[in-house]
């Protein structure tokens, strides 16, 4: 029995030993072909980054100024309506109530205006004929005026329940697409509380804050780059507005650029990097890398390079903005060396690399 256990144990170790030797000698043989590339500063075209929110150029929230029950609500969210549609009925007994006076009212003025105004003209013929004073002309003068201005009067409370009855019934002030809907039918109305958002499609705007140490490198009219992570796609945007104060802002200063063309799937809300344009500083160049050469090890973001022995040699690095399809590189990394942006096995410490 003795024997038996001494041969296997022998056995075991020799092939333990062969698959020790294999690994060695694979590991031995194993090379990985690399493409490397030479850090490159970003003095040609550095960028100021930031981020924005992508919203609708032509977008409007509608509130109504008289408080009252919702009666009718016809749209829903996501509905596209037309120019002029209905969107909200809001009660309108008592306008209705108002118009009727003012109608009565119109009709009572009317009437002392034809007769104040025969009368004028009766006066005046009886004056032509020196059958009546300069006196009573100019008493039947200024009843005429008098029955006109309180017609006039009259007309205008007319016209002021009507602007009223245009906060009864919010129609849309543009073509587009109801973005929100937030009021149901019998709930109250109040003054100045949004009831219905629409906003036009087609044209977008990215809103974002810029420092005040930065807001002097960014002008009216220049071009912008928009980064939709959401949509994986970068669109090209005019700055359309540049705010000249922080006041109301939290000492940030607002800047929008127009998206020149803005795809179907782009959406109002999505979170978007807005990248400007800035004239290079040479003794402050940034070190940039292509984001596809990081490699991420839980939150540790890293890079291979090539040791002397030629071998991969993972180093970690700090990043910092990212420029479209490159990243800023704040330490582990100088402007003089190089590093492996792809590979045609997969790496890992110590193993052998080819430079294509």
């Amino acid at each position: 029995m003795k024997k038996i256990i001494l041969s296997l144990l022998a056995a075991s170790m020799l092939l333990g030993c062969g698959d020790k030797t294999d690994t060695a000698l694979n590991n031995d043989t194993e090379v990985v072909r690399v493409q490397i590339q030479h850090v490159a500063n970003g003095q040609d075209s550095p960028y100021l980054s930031t981020s924005g929110i992508v919203e609708a150029a032509n977008n409007a929230q509608l509130s109504t100024r008289m408080m009252g029950h919702v009666e009718r609500v016809y749209v829903s969210t996501g509905d596209k309506v037309k120019k002029g549609a209905s969107l909200v009925r809001v009660n309108s007994a008592d306008l209705s109530a108002k118009s009727a006076q003012a109608n009565a009212m119109i009709t009572e003025a009317q009437a002392a205006y034809n007769n104040a105004e025969k009368d004028l003209q009766r006066f005046q013929a009886l004056f032509n004929d020196n059958s009546a004073s300069q006196k009573e002309l100019d008493d039947m003068r200024s009843r005429f005026e008098m029955a006109q201005a309180r017609l006039e009067a009259a007309r205008q409370m007319k016209n002021e329940v009507g602007a009223q009855y245009a906060y009864a019934n919010l129609s849309a002030p543009f073509s587009g697409v109801v973005t929100g809907v937030f009021i149901d039918e019998g709930d109250l109305a109040n003054p100045g509380v949004p009831l219905v958002a629409i906003e036009a499609p087609g044209t977008f705007e990215v809103s974002t804050r810029v420092a005040e140490n930065d807001i002097q490198k960014i002008k009216k009219d220049s071009k912008a780059t928009i980064l939709v992570k959401a949509l994986d796609t970068t669109l090209s945007a005019t700055v359309s507005e540049v705010s000249s104060s922080a006041a109301i802002s939290g000492g940030q200063f607002v800047v929008k650029a127009i998206v020149e063309k803005a795809p179907e799937n782009l959406r109002s809300g999505m979170y978007a990097t807005v990248q400007f344009p800035v004239e290079g500083d040479t003794m402050n160049a940034p070190i940039l890398i292509p984001l596809e050469a990081v490699v991420e090890r839980g939150q540790l973001r890293g890079i291979y390079t090539v040791s002397q022995q030629n071998t991969a040699l993972l180093r970690w690095v700090r990043l910092g903005r990212t420029y479209g399809e490159q990243v800023e590189v704040l330490s582990g990394l100088s402007g003089e060396e190089s590093f492996i942006v792809s590979s045609e096995g997969k790496l890992f410490n110590g193993v052998k690399v080819q430079i294509q």
